[in-house]
């Protein structure tokens, strides 16, 4: 939540979040809205589907928007990979839920040095859904979750950190075009979609090429600023042409390989 003489990165170090962040025109949300519903059509449904931007320009215009790399830049410093971009979608009406989590608890990365942004491209209001965050809640660093399969906790691992105090959280509407920022350890959570209309967001992930990762050796980003003097990821490319047939078979290995990783780390617990 910005305060008034506050920068972005003392807002985020402070609080674990930054909300709302101005990054598009609610005209070019729509736009962008269009596009993904249009692939849609194509792909079928994109909710959680790893690496879009890789097959998508519109995904990758966005997670490659000026203003937003900026805004990473700030907090992360100079060097930026673009880790993954994924649509998160909440059908109108809906019973799925975000369980209270951390993002990265189950990804196998070496460090936080990283950052969540997610971008509305409908409205995220109370009754779509939006995110609660719980201030501050990141400098205890992770926490333990636990698994339980639900169908309608729409984490892929199903985890949740049990006992949150919510009185304590913050919601994080969005207008179209809006985003948040969030660190990898704070705590955040989104209750049911209620009203009647599809609460879409884009979700990005940044890290600094210092982080690596240790789950398995095959994993990809791309560089968005700066020098990577690490080269600890393979290399994703980003889409000439939209749906390439290419592009969308090497995005299913790359999210399968993903999936399984977190699948093993999921059977350790």
């Amino acid at each position: 939540m910005p305060v008034a003489g506050q920068g972005i990165k003392s807002v985020y170090e402070e609080q674990g979040f930054f909300s709302p962040l101005p990054v598009i025109s609610s005209q070019e949300a729509q736009q962008a809205k269009l596009e993904f519903e249009r692939a849609e059509e194509t792909l079928g449904p994109l909710h959680y589907q790893d690496k879009i931007h890789t097959v998508l320009k519109s995904a990758w215009q966005l997670a490659t928007h000026r203003t937003l790399l900026d805004a990473v830049e700030e907090v992360l410093g100079p060097d930026v990979l673009l880790y993954n971009v994924t649509y998160i979608v909440k059908e109108p009406e809906s019973s799925a839920y975000v369980a209270w989590h951390q993002d990265l608890t189950y990804w196998g990365l070496s460090s936080d040095d990283q950052v969540s942004a997610w971008l509305a491209l409908s409205s995220a209001t109370e009754d779509s859904g939006c995110m609660a965050m719980v201030p501050r809640s990141h400098h205890q660093g992770q926490v333990n979750h636990q698994l339980v399969d639900d169908e309608t906790n729409v984490l892929y691992n199903g985890q949740y950190v049990p006992g949150v105090d919510e009185d304590t959280a913050v919601l994080c509407p969005l207008a179209p075009g809006e985003a948040s920022l969030h660190h990898g350890w704070t705590l955040h959570a989104s209750r049911p979609n209620i009203s009647r209309d599809r609460r879409i967001g884009l979700n990005m992930q940044f890290v600094s090429p210092k982080v690596h990762q240790t789950l398995h050796d095959k994993d990809s980003a791309i560089l968005v600023r700066g020098v990577d003097r690490f080269n600890h990821f393979g290399v994703d490319d980003p889409p000439m042409v939209d749906l390439d047939p290419q592009a969308i078979k090497i995005r299913a290995q790359k999210q399968a390989i993903v999936k399984g990783a977190y699948l093993a780390a999921r059977e350790q617990e």
